[in-house]
């Protein structure tokens, strides 16, 4: 190729040549593809020239067909795929008409109008390329403003099936995004229908307060220590459908009326908790309450409440109401616990020396419990059993002080453990799946579960089966114990600790002994018990059916009526000898 001699070139079409005077990128995509657009050469031998594929130089060609010169610059505008004109001009009337629009609701609404969603990005491009009109007029008037609440309510529907959010239609229309989905589930009940007015109120003659609803509030009324919370709780567990609310002005004015005691304040502020699990059967917690409101008269003694609870649910995994707070009771109550639910991770208690026992340590970690926690002193709140112990003041204790018997007393804790377990409880309000009440949140989920076996010997020093002979008498190490005549026939549970012995059947104790007992005597050094004295029986719902012709302690005297008997040891067995010898019928010299 020559040159004049002001520099130009000769015209020319070989590819070579014009690659070689091709100045920018652009210039030389035009080149490829010029004699294509305006001679229709074939493609197959323009890519044979140019050392291009065929579908390289057809995508080139479409477009520069499409989009013209701007294909062949890298810019922005060439490379993207520009939105359809009409969608273009929805998205900018759409921001004109409510400036409150984000990105995302602009891009639903297209969606909803063209069935394809474009890019938030590709929205906010078209915003700044395009410009807004100065004034615009809205489609619908606010909420409040149309002529008829039917308007307005149709208005809703119209921009909710055009792709608007409840949020959007509420801030457009002025009204509460709480109205905008009650019209929505209105019209999806019952369609245009249900966008009419409705009478306010309901209808005559329908009312969720009955008689029967008053008077089961005016029952539960009595007990002082019950709240709205709790009074709303025991009516739904009866099959009650009636607000807290409804539940609170009906026992206000229940208790006005019949001059009802009312509740003592409230709670006090809430305090962050030490001891709050994640998941069940993570921690438990333990205490022993002293039911001081009892009558001591007439129920012969003290009264103590033991209570093992799982943290996460708050449900009372096992209780009992016990003559004393020692460590039997404590086990005996553990041992019920674990045999249903498993153990838990860590177990957190008090100080007491109940808890810190080394026979409790033994059982402990027998278990396999990976920790054993306390709270701090002076500081009761952070066992999720005084809580518990606090709901229990609320809803039993009016109960407890009117047992006039140790069976009244049983029965009214069991139906306390009962009812909390399955009642809604205030920690559970918010949770998503719905599971209000303890014994829901629990549910059929356990922790580490162990074989009958393994357990019983994991309390294998602390605790024994015996069946009850036909007197109510057990025998344990050579001795025989008095335990329940009305159980005959039944078994029953012996707790034996270093000082005491105590003999329990359903959780219920029915006496209880002071020993001396040897771990390392008895025959194959089971154990021995080497003295038991100062028996003392409990009254028990589990009295026996016989009259009795009279009563043994008045007639017999404490010391006449024996309770504990010492047996016998057993008797070593002698080998076994013939009485007398035989007589030989001959002498061995005459047979032969």
């Amino acid at each position: 190729m020559s040159q004049n001699k002001r520099g130009r070139a000769e015209p020319t079409h070989q590819w070579e040549q014009i690659e070689l005077l091709c100045a920018w990128p652009e210039q030389r995509r035009y080149e490829e593809i010029r004699p294509l657009v305006l001679f229709d050469v074939p493609v197959s031998g323009r890519s044979e020239e140019v050392g291009l594929s065929p579908s390289t130089l057809y995508r080139r060609l479409n477009a520069f067909e499409s989009e013209g010169m701007e294909s062949l610059f890298g810019s922005d505008s060439a490379r993207r795929k520009k939105l359809p004109p009409a969608m273009r001009r929805l998205i900018v009337d759409l921001k004109a008409e409510h400036p409150a629009f984000n990105l995302n609701e602009i891009a639903n609404i297209a969606h909803a109008c063209f069935g394809r969603k474009p890019d938030v990005r590709s929205v906010a491009r078209v915003l700044d390329e395009e410009p807004l009109p100065l004034k615009i007029l809205k489609n619908y008037p606010p909420y409040h403003e149309a002529g008829e609440p039917t308007q307005g309510r149709a208005a809703i529907v119209e921009l909710r099936l055009a792709g608007w959010s409840a949020k959007a239609i509420a801030s457009y229309l002025g009204v509460h995004k709480a109205t905008v989905h009650r019209t929505i589930k209105r019209w999806k009940v019952s369609g245009l229908e249900g966008l009419g007015d409705r009478p306010f109120g309901r209808p005559p003659g329908v009312r969720k307060v009955d008689f029967a609803a008053v008077e089961a509030i005016r029952k539960l009324a009595k007990n002082p220590g019950l709240g709205a919370f709790r009074i709303h709780a025991a009516l739904t567990q009866m099959g009650f459908d009636l607000s807290r609310a409804t539940c609170g002005r009906i026992l206000a004015r229940v208790r006005e009326i019949y001059g009802y005691e009312k509740p003592e304040g409230g709670g006090g502020t809430r305090r962050a908790m030490p001891f709050a699990a994640s998941e069940r059967h993570e921690l438990w917690s333990a205490d022993v309450r002293h039911l001081d409101m009892v009558d001591e008269r007439v129920l012969g003694g003290k009264a103590y409440a033991v209570t093992v609870m799982d943290n996460f649910s708050r449900a009372i995994l096992a209780s009992a109401v016990t003559r004393r707070q020692d460590l039997s009771a404590f086990l005996s109550v553990f041992y019920r616990a674990v045999e249903k639910h498993g153990a838990p991770g860590t177990l957190v208690t008090d100080s007491g020396s109940v808890f810190l026992a080394n026979r409790a340590k033994a059982v402990y970690a027998k278990l396999g419990i990976g920790g054993k926690q306390e709270i701090g002193k002076g500081k009761p709140w952070q066992n999720y059993s005084e809580t518990t112990f606090g709901i229990q003041k609320r809803m039993a204790d009016w109960h407890f002080q009117r047992a006039e018997s140790w069976a009244g007393l049983v029965e009214a804790h069991d139906r306390f453990v009962a009812d909390y377990n399955a009642q809604p409880h205030f920690a559970h309000q918010r949770r998503d799946d719905g599971r209000r009440s303890p014994g829901e949140v629990l549910s059929w989920v356990s922790g580490m579960r162990f074989h009958p076996k393994d357990l019983e010997r994991a309390f294998f020093s602390e605790r024994h089966s015996r069946v009850l002979e036909a007197l109510g008498y057990v025998t344990l190490m050579r001795w025989r114990l008095y335990a329940e005549e009305g159980l005959a026939g039944k078994e029953a549970e012996l707790w034996l600790l270093e000082r005491t012995l105590s003999v329990e059947h359903a959780g219920e104790t029915l006496s209880a002994y002071e020993v001396d007992h040897d771990p390392a005597g008895g025959r194959g050094g089971s154990g021995r018990l080497l003295a038991v004295r100062r028996p003392t029986l409990f009254e028990t719902p589990f009295a026996s059916g016989q009259m009795r012709l009279f009563g043994l302690a008045e007639t017999l005297g404490e010391d006449g009526w024996l309770k504990v008997l010492r047996l016998e040891e057993y008797a070593s067995r002698s080998s076994p000898r013939p009485q007398m010898l035989q007589q030989v019928l001959f002498t061995y010299t005459d047979a032969i």
